[in-house]
């Protein structure tokens, strides 16, 4: 969603983005406290490993390849009048790769997963549904009124966000990091908020930078870890998310100018 309606380079960005930081992010914070959790490990007990296999890595690896590629060509968007390249050919015949992957997909839920599995999955899946929708329309209607959309201003007046988020700079790019970490984001909703952010002047590395930081914290979210990993990790993780997403949207910018 990001890449159809704010740019494939920021959908790459953030897809890479997001990668990176939960790798980097795990890495930082197993070296901060390596002496926590050498201790913790020591101390905890050796359980019975599971005689129950179930499926193979590959198997799970193949199953969210196909999922994460339904989800790619069915939302592929159609390419700049024109463009007759490989983007396209792609658009041409994207249901028709959908649809091969839909049955692929039959075909492993058939194979590698139990009933019961499939069914807590539609469940689930129809309970995120109920969840999303009302939110996002209303984080729609919301960010229409306040940001508008581009070219067309709204409540908010442009000159206060290019004031604050315009440009690439760090005060920019900290400002919007710090905002995204403490605002919560219901799913999706980030979206078009950037949207009318963008419309209304707000810089590509801030952009990037909110869209990393949101996502992957919030106060409510906070005050929740806070209770499970302690304040002192906490705060550690705040400020690794914090500052990587600060660095890595004045390093778009940069690139994107």
């Amino acid at each position: 969603m990001t890449a159809k309606i704010l740019g494939w380079q920021l959908g790459i960005a953030r897809a890479v983005g997001a990668v990176v930081f939960a790798v980097v992010t795990g890495l930082l914070m197993a070296l901060i406290f390596r002496k926590e959790e050498s201790e913790r490990t020591a101390g905890a007990l050796l359980l019975p490993e599971d005689d129950e296999k179930g499926r193979t890595l590959l198997q799970d690896a193949v199953y969210l390849l196909t999922m994460v590629l339904i989800l790619v060509f069915a939302a592929f968007a159609r390419p700049a009048d024109g463009d007759a390249g490989v983007w396209r050919t792609i658009f041409t015949y994207k249901w028709h790769v959908t649809v091969a992957l839909l049955i692929a997909l039959g075909f492993m839920l058939k194979a590698w997963f139990t009933r019961e599995e499939c069914v807590s999955w539609m469940e689930s899946t129809w309970g995120f549904m109920k969840q999303i929708f009302p939110l996002l329309a209303g984080g729609v209607l919301v960010a229409g009124f306040l940001l508008g959309r581009p070219g067309h201003p709204a409540l908010i007046p442009e000159s206060h966000i290019q004031s604050l988020l315009g440009g690439n700079s760090l005060q920019a790019n900290l400002l919007a990091s710090v905002a995204g970490a403490l605002m919560y984001f219901a799913t999706l909703t980030e979206v078009p908020i950037l949207q009318g952010l963008l419309g209304a002047g707000m810089g590509k590395g801030p952009a990037l930078a909110l869209l990393l930081a949101g996502p992957a914290l919030s106060l409510p979210n906070m005050l929740v870890i806070g209770t499970v990993m302690g304040w002192k990790k906490t705060a550690v993780f705040v400020t690794i998310i914090v500052v990587m997403s600060t660095i890595a949207g004045v390093a778009y910018g940069t690139f994107a100018a």
